[in-house]
């Protein structure tokens, strides 16, 4: 968990955990790969990435990484999504677990595509 609030996404994924640091640094490299361009900061106090509308956001806990890609994706992948705990926007991917990268880049990739084909709000 991340105690001291940070500036910007550097600055979050330098106040984690050693353990979970290079998680942070996987999960930020495969977003930005499936969101080229999208805008980058704090949301929350979380990293968020969005273009119109906020895509995704994540956030470091003592056991996991919650990502928040919004309700519909959560849902749109819910068969993927079995091996892993969520709720109506949130997925949880452990800490003592792979990343599972290809995963988080379909779910971001969808994002995109929601946030440029729809008027549809972070919350849907």
């Amino acid at each position: 968990m991340i105690s001291k609030r940070p500036a910007n996404i550097d600055e979050y994924i330098k106040a984690a955990s050693e353990e979970a640091q290079e998680k942070l640094k996987q999960m930020l490299a495969c977003i930005r790969e499936a969101a080229p361009g999208a805008s980058e900061g704090l949301k929350w106090n979380m990293p968020a990435f969005s273009y119109k509308r906020i895509l995704v956001t994540f956030a470091v806990f003592k056991h996991h990484i919650g990502f928040y890609p919004t309700p519909s994706a959560v849902k749109a992948f819910e068969k993927s999504l079995t091996k892993f705990k969520t709720a109506e926007g949130s997925i949880q991917f452990p800490l003592d677990k792979p990343l599972p990268l290809d995963l988080i880049k379909k779910i971001t990739a969808f994002r995109v595509r929601e946030s440029l084909a729809a008027d549809i709000k972070w919350r849907s």
